[in-house]
């Protein structure tokens, strides 16, 4: 089997290939870092669900949602969120062959 001679130059080509895959795995786990945010403002929980803000208001009204209120800002339990999703989730229907 012949040896293979690695010149600086690629050494260089490996370094920004490593750097790349490096920064993209960074910049992966930046996008499922909000998915671990334990509270989300009202806003950020509307875009997360893709709901109203009336929509919010009203499974706060309705006492389905529990929320809390620090200095006029509302924040939700991403935990309670995930629960209330789960308690009304549907089950499938069987199939019938």
């Amino acid at each position: 089997m012949p040896a293979e001679i690695l010149t600086t130059d690629d050494l260089r080509e490996f370094k920004q290939e490593i750097i790349t895959e490096i920064k993209q795995l960074i910049s992966d786990l930046a996008a499922l870092k909000p998915a671990e945010k334990k509270f989300l403002k009202n806003l950020e929980l509307q875009e997360r669900l893709d709901m109203s803000s009336a929509s919010l208001q009203n499974l706060r009204n309705a006492r389905v949602l529990p929320y809390t209120k620090l200095g006029g800002t509302i924040y939700y339990d991403w935990d309670d969120v995930i629960q209330l999703m789960n308690k009304f989730k549907k089950p499938l229907k069987a199939k019938v062959s």
